[in-house]
């Protein structure tokens, strides 16, 4: 039967607009999720080269092509992945990449593929459309400097120029003398040894378990390094091959099993070598070799991930990675870390080797699954060269987790040769060996029977935090739980019954310095909330859950006076998760001087273990408080730093703030006060100011309660509500404003752009040293404006001298004010990668750097540099000008010298807003900025408005977590954040404890059709319940028009051939 023409004609239009309204919602649904995936496949900014020379040539051609990883969800052969693509990819232009490796025998959860340059958008988009892809992410190199001497240690770059490799810090080095930015003189390390020099080994106390019989005996180590010679004679088991696998294993595109550089074979002799000049923690232990780095140090992400699947496969129960580097958002590699401790392998990564500088852990020991391993020397002092915590994940809405986990003797270790013989290096890719041949060591203890049942990664982290001794003058930061102590957790491991616990287990303010920076700033009323991150470690299960809010039980009446607002992992996966306290004191403890004590608990729980029938284990974890408690200060000792406006490396290429430094490019160590700006928060306490951090836009304090806002190298841009708020601050409410600046030249931005052979790309930076137009828009109401000059130079002021070290100059000040100029150099033009500072050719010209002015009942302070508040790569600090100006904003204490008539601005200084540094048009800034794009978050306090809201949860891009055999685990856009999630979504999770936890290579299950990618922002309810009205309604009206012709063709069913004749 036929329809009526007319009746079916006059309802497609109605259909076809229905259907378009629907999809129109359905797509503003989608673009957040599309946001995100762009961001993640154009994390850098990629320019093509114009230059005609036959380099540049070479570099087009060289890029013609790159490396993607395909992430499928499931675990297939990769033969079979292949065949799914070549069927269901309908665009040529790209190519499968065999992977000859070990791991080849074994299911496979991504392949390598080789696309095409100009057709790499499309084809990403196409790839990531089907149904059993999980992503498409660039295939990332890892480099690193291995055996280099200390005085000359590098990293990725080397006098400005990118390394061949990922970014990657040094690692393990031979020393003669150690170089120490903080002194700037030498000092020597070598140790006077004697023919019955320490071993190690003895420092620790092994040979107490060897004489119990513990050697590491039957326990399988993998060392993830440069390879390891065949039959070494110091190892007693590594073998050519068994029947099922080898215990060397080669991962990279050279043809050789054998070490060639040394430190795969110094790493395992620490663990398990018998010499006895250099002994190894557990000489029965076996050895499994993946040689994953080549001789020029290159490794790429594909052979990190078909290795750990391959360790995964053979069952490893130890792994050590002795690499670490900054980039905490390479995805792949960071997702195949979890699946792989979720498998039960401990995991032990050295820290890193950017020390003293705050804020410069490595991934991926900077994970909470992975064990963090920091260095000392022998008189138990931090080594120098250890890199120091906090996590910067959090930041800037949150706060870091405590890292590393523990510290170990990591200078002037001895270790194995290549061949024969014994040498000494240093570093923390020596410190963990170290832990990780005591790990091997403790597993042992275990029956090989139970070992299964006892150890995991959270189970041998809580031996060994909580064996460790505390160093009487380190802080959390700089030494975690404290040294290693191997016959500690050895007591610990022997009557071990599977627990959950927070690390670290007390916040006191009394035991400084240990609790710093907590205990440098007492609490009090009226305050920013002060954010304490801890880690929740979970024995019990690689999978557990917070059975009810953590709950503060103070220990007398006086604690009623503490408010804490808790943050925490409502999923605990893999082994771990963590718990933010976010604390306040209450408006009536103003007055209060004292001490609050108590306790906060959290139950947690797991699931019985996979195929076993009982109920489930549950643990109560205990946290301890200790806080000290003052009367809220005067609003002219308090201070307000914005952390919310700071945009740092990763994810895209943010520059250094001083272009002098060429070996360390990035800016990547937080630009936090308790970071790199730790020196200077210090200072600040020592003077009396009370320092508080502003995690949130600038809408979300009320400036009544500070007497200055501290504005210090920021990045992004501002909402017109905080520019206009900000106005009103300073004119109306009395608000200081102090404002220190950094460069911001896009020629130069040009020329620091280098070829990255790890993404076969372009990288330039997104902004300056600081974002300078964003600056001058947020200071147009006041009259005063940033240039683009980069300025260098020696000056003095009152006898105080000071470096300007890559600043800008200030074009706009109001009359009345007081501008301070110099001579400096202006290398703006000159590039930032050629060191022509001193060139004859270029002259000195007064340049205007500081300028002071009232501004109604405010005071406004800028200054064009902030090298000299940044502990990263000072020259000379300008402490002392910083003391000046808070006099200035906060008091209005003018200083003689800074007010002298002879600085005094009567007429204004002036640049046409034509002439003031300009955005760069060719960069998509929303996908590094919290402002642009985005929703304000608040307009009020946020003590009171921001809990709840979104302040705590943009930061961190990509980071829900994935459990096979589970709904996608949201745990927020940020490590501090907790999100609202639904009634019917929580029930939905707590469900599926009745399943059991998915093989290791089960299918990963979707979650809404999203298929394992990043949950969007916004509310499950919100997010779809347009499109479902919509999708409703059209349904309802379709069945409506279809019942009316249903009822017309049974009235002309009688009259067919009239309908026919009609037609």
């Amino acid at each position: 039967m036929i329809a009526h023409p007319s009746s079916f004609f006059m309802s497609r239009p109605f259909l076809f607009a229905l259907i378009s309204i629907h999809l129109f919602y359905l797509r503003s649904s989608f673009e957040p999720l599309i946001d995100r995936i762009k961001a993640r496949n154009e994390t850098l900014t990629l320019t093509e080269t114009k230059s005609g020379t036959e380099e540049s040539v070479g570099i087009k051609e060289e890029i013609s092509q790159r490396n993607y990883i395909v992430r499928f969800l499931e675990y297939k052969k990769a033969e079979d992945h292949r065949v799914y693509l070549e069927d269901n990819l309908r665009s040529g232009g790209w190519k499968w990449i065999d992977r000859k490796n070990p791991a080849a025998a074994f299911p496979t959860d991504f392949g390598l593929v080789s696309i095409e340059d100009s057709l790499r958008t499309c084809l990403i988009e196409e790839f990531e459309k089907l149904g059993l892809v999980k992503d498409v992410s660039i295939d990332l190199s890892y480099s690193r400097s291995l055996l280099v001497n200390e005085q000359n240690r590098v990293g990725a770059f080397v006098d400005g120029k990118k390394r061949p490799g990922k970014i990657f810090t040094s690692m393990s080095f031979s020393e003669e003398g150690h170089y120490t930015a903080l002194s700037n003189s030498t000092i020597s390390w070598k140790r006077k040894l004697t023919m019955q020099r320490s071993q190690v080994t003895s420092l620790f106390g092994a040979e107490r378990l060897w004489a119990k019989g513990y050697t590491g005996a039957k326990v399988k180590m993998a060392i993830f390094d440069t390879g390891i010679r065949a039959n070494h004679p110091h190892f007693r088991n590594i073998k050519v091959g068994v029947v099922l696998f080898e215990e060397r294993t080669n991962w990279t595109n050279e043809d050789t099993l054998n070490d060639n550089l040394g430190h795969g074979t110094f790493v395992a002799g620490v663990i398990a070598g018998e010499d006895a000049e250099c002994l190894g923690f557990a000489p029965d232990t076996e050895i499994y070799a993946f040689r994953v780095f080549t001789d020029a140090q290159v490794s790429y992400t594909s052979w990190f991930l078909d290795a750990f699947n391959y360790a995964i496969a053979t069952n490893m129960d130890v792994l050590n990675l002795s690499i670490g580097g900054p980039d905490y958002l390479d995805l792949p590699f960071v997702e195949k870390v979890w699946e792989l401790t979720a498998n039960n392998i401990i995991m032990v990564s050295a820290i890193g080797n950017d020390g003293p500088l705050y804020g410069t852990l490595n991934n991926p020991a900077d994970q909470s699954d992975v064990i963090g391993v920091g260095g000392i020397d022998y008189n138990d002092h931090i080594a120098s060269f250890s890199s120091r915590g906090m996590s910067t994940w959090e930041i800037p809405h949150g706060y870091g987790r405590v890292k590393p986990d523990v510290v170990a003797y990591g200078r002037e270790i001895m270790g194995s040769k290549i061949s024969t013989g014994c040498k000494s290096l240093s570093g923390t890719s020596v410190a963990s060996p170290v832990v990780a041949g005591v790990v091997c060591l403790l597993v042992s203890v275990i029956p090989e029977s139970n070992r299964k049942n006892i150890l995991n990664p959270a189970s041998m982290k809580q031996a060994l935090v909580e064996g460790a001794a505390k160093l009487s003058g380190p802080n959390m930061y700089e030494q975690g739980a404290g040294r290693l102590d191997l016959l500690e957790s050895y007591e610990i491991l022997k009557s071990y019954q599977p627990r959950a616990s927070i690390f670290p287990s007390v916040l006191d303010y009394m035991d400084c310095p240990y609790s710093w920076p907590f205990c440098r700033q007492p609490l009090y009323a009226g305050a920013m909330p002060v954010i304490f991150n801890t880690t929740i470690l979970n024995g019990m299960g690689v999978i557990g859950y917070v059975e009810a809010p953590p709950t503060w039980h103070p220990s007398d009446e006086v604690g009623n006076l503490l408010s804490i607002h808790f943050t925490y992992s409502e999923v605990i996966w893999p082994w771990t998760g963590y718990l933010a306290l976010h604390m306040q004191i209450k408006e009536e403890g103003a007055q209060f001087t004292g001490v609050i004590e108590g306790n906060v608990t959290v139950e947690v729980y797991s699931p019985s273990p996979r195929g076993e029938k009982g109920p489930r284990r549950s643990s109560t974890c205990v946290l301890q408080l200790k806080l000290k408690v003052v009367p809220t200060p005067p609003r002219s000792k308090r201070v307000l730093w914005d952390q919310f406006h700071n945009i740092k490396y990763p994810p895209g290429y943010i520059p250094r703030d001083s272009l002098d430094v060429r070996n360390d490019i990035l800016d990547w160590h937080g630009d936090h006060l308790h970071t790199n700006f730790h020196i200077m928060f210090n200072m600040l306490r020592d003077t009396g100011y009370f320092v508080e951090t502003l995690g949130s836009p600038l809408t979300c304090f009320d400036a009544r309660q500070y007497g200055t806002l501290l504005m210090v190298d920021l990045e992004d841009e501002y909402f017109e509500e905080e520019i206009e708020k900000l106005r009103d601050d300073v004119v109306n409410n009395g608000l200081g404003l102090v404002v220190f600046a950094e460069w911001y030249n896009v020629d130069t931005m040009v020329k620091m752009r280098f070829f990255d052979d790890n993404t076969r790309s372009w990288w330039t930076p997104v902004t300056g040293g600081a974002n300078v137009p964003a600056l001058n828009d947020l200071l147009a109401p006041f009259g005063i404006a940033f240039g683009d000059k980069i300025l260098n130079g020696d000056f003095s002021i009152d006898g105080e001298q000071s470096r300007y070290a890559s600043g800008t100059d200030i074009v706009k000040f109001p009359g009345g004010g007081y501008v301070h100029s110099f001579p400096f150099l202006d290398s703006s033009e000159s590039g930032a990668t050629q060191n022509i500072l001193l060139t004859s050719g270029m002259t000195k010209a007064d340049s205007s750097i500081l300028g002071l002015v009232e501004v109604g009942g405010g005071r406004v302070a800028v200054y064009g540099d902030s090298n000299c508040l940044d502990s990263s790569h000072m020259v000379t600090n300008c402490y002392w000008l910083l003391r000046k100006i808070l006099d200035f904003t906060s008091r209005n204490l003018k200083d003689p010298v800074l007010f002298s008539d002879s600085v005094r601005q009567d007429a204004p200084l002036y640049e046409d807003d034509n002439q003031l540094p300009s955005r760069r048009t060719d960069v998509n800034f929303s996908i590094y900025s919290a402002v642009v794009g985005k929703e304000l978050i608040c307009r009020s306090d946020s003590r009171f408005e921001i809990w709840g809201t979104k302040g705590y949860g943009l930061q961190v891009r990509g980071r829900n977590r994935r459990l096979p055999g589970y709904p996608i685990v949201d745990l927020g856009g940020g490590l501090n954040s907790t999100t609202e999630r639904s009634n019917m979504e929580w029930a939905k999770l707590r469900e599926n404890e009745k399943n059991s936890f998915s093989n290791k290579y089960g299918k990963r299950m979707d979650f809404l059709g999203l298929l394992n990618r990043d949950e969007l922002d916004m509310p499950v309810a919100s997010q779809w319940l347009i499109p479902a009205l919509v999708a409703i309604s059209g349904l309802l009206l379709f069945l409506s028009f279809w019942r009316i012709r249903q009822k017309r063709r049974r009235r002309r069913k009688g009259s067919g051939s009239g309908r026919f004749a009609n037609l």
